[in-house]
């Protein structure tokens, strides 16, 4: 198996093993050591590239952790490390960040400058908050960060005269980036898709499987979703989403439809983990990570989704999301079957969506506990629920039993009162990192209470939960 694509300028093709990690590529094979290795886990960003994929003639670019990035996923792209930024004397981010002294022992900062060139080369409305959220995979331990805002508001600042009629010939004519640019969809064009072999485990984009086993899959044979991946990874008709496993969560964020349908959606999303892990984690992998913690999961379950899983015969058989999970890491599945799609409804306008999640940290961390619901009301009475809630038992649940209880009630302060001690029934937290039994129970309460308080304010008061 041969992985083929275009690594700054030059087109490589490797037969290296394809289980191996880009990082290690970009710094042993191809001796390009400004992508730093630091985490090994996507926490730091100091390993971050930016990845292009072709797409209706356009190349559509992304950062992402190249630590927990499989080689063969990247066949067919275009990859760009800080090197790859180069022009004659500095960019026009690298310049921002040296005049707002940005940077101080250096090793984080190819990680912030790629990250921002994946800004300037996407945002089509360039601003502050969104500048600032693009590097919120980026760790500097050296400036405080203020240096760092400083340096996004010039480059915010020198974008607003941006040719959107022609972005990329205005960036390369400002010295955004340099001009070999333009020819990458050119050369992306040649590439013949990738034969996976049928490798003896399926990985999509190893943001969770990396982490844990990073040396034992470096070895391994292994079977490749991700580097198949199209323009059409979501569809929508009449209400329906359907989600192709290999979607990754960004795609699943930045969805307009989605967000249309479900007010505070990007924000719900955003909740999960950082960009550049975002950009390559995907929605088949969470699910079948079966963390009883997982946000896409917990989001999955309360919108009643369904997963269509296929064997290595080509058989399918499609389930419902709450039936998948059996035990801790016990799946309704057989080994070789693996998760095509998932599919739900979307909420119609008498139905409500909330997710609710408390960390250690508000973001770039993983819940003590977090939960969802959907709420489908006429006036002041429950017609449909569904309440799921992770980290409080030993798989991502679906409160069923308090779920069933609210239908056909009234929202109210008591009937809310008396469905919390059926939910404290049907949750079994354990103490850990994460916090005690008692804490997770108290947020499993609160968090629950919450729910309500943010989409019926008219009708349940917080003074009236307490």
């Amino acid at each position: 198996m041969n992985i083929q694509f275009v690594l700054n300028d030059q087109m490589v093709i490797t037969a290296n093993n394809g289980a191996g990690t880009l990082l290690d590529f970009i710094r042993y094979d191809a001796q390009l050591k400004g992508t730093k290795i630091g985490c090994r886990e996507g926490d730091c960003g100091a390993c971050t590239v930016l990845s292009g994929t072709l797409c209706n003639n356009q190349v559509h670019y992304k950062s992402i952790t190249s630590c927990l990035t499989p080689l063969a996923n990247i066949h067919g792209k275009h990859i760009v490390t800080i090197e790859g930024l180069n022009i004659s004397g500095v960019n026009k981010v690298q310049d921002a960040m040296v005049e707002n002294s940005g940077t101080q022992c250096g090793f984080c900062t190819p990680g912030f400058v790629v990250s921002l060139c994946g800004f300037v080369l996407n945002e089509e409305n360039p601003g502050q908050s969104s500048a600032i959220s693009s590097i919120d995979g980026n760790i500097c331990r050296c400036t405080g960060y203020k240096s760092i805002e400083r340096a996004v508001q010039t480059i915010v600042n020198d974008l607003t005269a941006v040719d959107k009629t022609n972005r990329l010939e205005w960036l390369i004519k400002n010295k955004f980036i340099p001009e070999y640019f333009e020819s990458i969809p050119f050369q992306l064009e040649k590439i013949e898709p990738l034969l996976s072999p049928a490798g003896n485990l399926a990985i999509a984009g190893g943001t969770d499987l990396y982490v844990k086993s990073h040396d034992e899959l470096s070895d391994m044979t292994l079977n490749f979703l991700s580097g198949h991946s199209t323009c059409d990874d979501i569809s929508i008709q009449t209400g329906e989403c359907k989600l192709k496993a290999t979607t990754t969560v960004s795609e699943l964020m930045n969805n307009t439809i989605i967000s249309d349908a479900i007010p505070g959606w990007y924000q719900y999303m955003k909740l999960v983990s950082s960009t550049p892990i975002r950009n390559i984690a995907t929605v088949g992998g969470n699910l079948i990570n079966a963390s009883p913690i997982g946000d896409i999961t917990i989001t999955l379950l309360a919108l009643n989704s369904k997963i269509t899983l296929t064997d290595i015969a080509k058989n399918q058989r499609t389930i419902h999301l709450h039936d998948f999970y059996k035990g801790y890491k016990i799946l309704d599945k057989i080994s070789d079957e693996i998760i095509m799609e998932v599919s739900f409804q979307l909420p119609d306008l008498h139905t409500k969506f909330n997710f609710e999640k408390v960390s250690k940290r508000t973001y770039l961390d993983i819940a003590s506990v977090n939960t969802a619901i959907t709420v489908q009301n006429k006036d002041q009475e429950i017609v449909q629920l569904r309440c799921s809630m992770g980290g409080v038992g030993p798989i991502p649940l679906f409160l069923a039993s308090t779920s069933n209880f609210l239908v056909g009630k009234k929202i109210t302060a008591a009937i809310l009162l008396e469905a919390e001690q059926i939910l404290q029934t049907e949750i079994t937290p354990i103490s850990d990192a994460r916090g005690q039994i008692e804490y997770k129970r108290l947020l499993a309460k609160q968090l629950f209470f919450s729910h309500f308080i943010t989409l019926f304010p008219q009708y349940v008061k917080m003074e009236e939960l307490i």
